[in-house]
């Protein structure tokens, strides 16, 4: 990778966190970090398949409160760029994603404690009406979140995919076969989590056609979500049908 690719992709990476927890300005979802990572990198196409396959994993994974999850932008960034074609895709995934999303949250763990002492800094001078040093202490706490995200995206760009074949080298069969098994069952976990929120009492039969649909049609996921689209916009036009009997009713009254 060229020197600017590196420092574009690393920006990225720190920006998209601090905009996540700000003005939600940038696309720092997992798929966009994705396509923009291989809209750098010349790989578009790969970009899309890894943020979709990482954003299977992300499913029903929320920040609730001071919870620290992987971070899933970083890791779409690092598989992206190390990934040789399509068909690497799932080994760079298992061999490098897995890992690298595991460290991330750690990761994050630090730059919320780093935070947390330029936030106490800032009491300290609001007590002193130093708004000067307040500012300063919250743009040090921005620097940190930032830091987090960008510091792994930058030591594994400058690696190159030369360490993703060293690691193929020297990393034990019983690992790497783990490591496979446990990127096939994130998506699995993610759709378990995400079927939690969703209100399915009343939106059943909807799950059991989406099933049937997919395990015995063998229709692709595309192809699902349009039937899944076409019943949304039935029941969103069924409900403004009877809320409007509904005011025209009370109108009449």
């Amino acid at each position: 990778m060229t020197i600017l690719q590196i420092v574009c992709l690393t920006l990225w990476a720190g920006l998209s966190q601090v905009d996540q927890m700000t003005f939600n300005l940038l696309p720092s979802g997992i798929i966009p970090t994705a396509i923009f990572t291989g809209l750098v990198t010349g790989k578009p196409e790969l970009g899309l398949l890894v943020g979709g396959t990482l954003q299977s994993y992300a499913l029903g994974l929320g920040m609730f409160g001071g919870a620290s999850i992987p971070n899933y932008q970083v890791t779409a960034i690092i598989v992206v760029a190390l990934s040789a074609s399509a068909q690497d895709v799932a080994s760079t995934i298992a061999l490098i994603g897995i890992p690298v999303a595991t460290l991330t949250v750690q990761i994050d763990v630090f730059g919320r404690f780093i935070n947390s002492v330029f936030q106490h800094r800032a009491d300290k001078y609001a007590a002193l009406c130093d708004s000067r040093q307040v500012a300063l202490s919250n743009q040090l706490g921005v620097l940190s979140w930032s830091l987090s995200r960008m510091i792994p995206v930058l030591v594994a760009l400058c690696l190159g995919p030369s360490f993703v074949d060293m690691l193929n080298a020297i990393m034990p069969s019983w690992l790497s076969t783990g490591l496979t098994i446990a990127a096939g069952l994130f998506p699995a976990v993610g759709f378990s989590i995400l079927l939690k929120y969703l209100p399915l009492r009343g939106n059943l039969h909807f799950l059991v056609l989406g099933f049937a649909l997919t395990a015995w049609m063998g229709l692709s996921t595309l192809a699902v979500a349009t039937f899944g689209l076409a019943a949304a916009l039935a029941v969103y036009a069924r409900i403004g049908r009877e809320r409007m009997q509904e005011a025209g009713g009370e109108m009449d009254e």
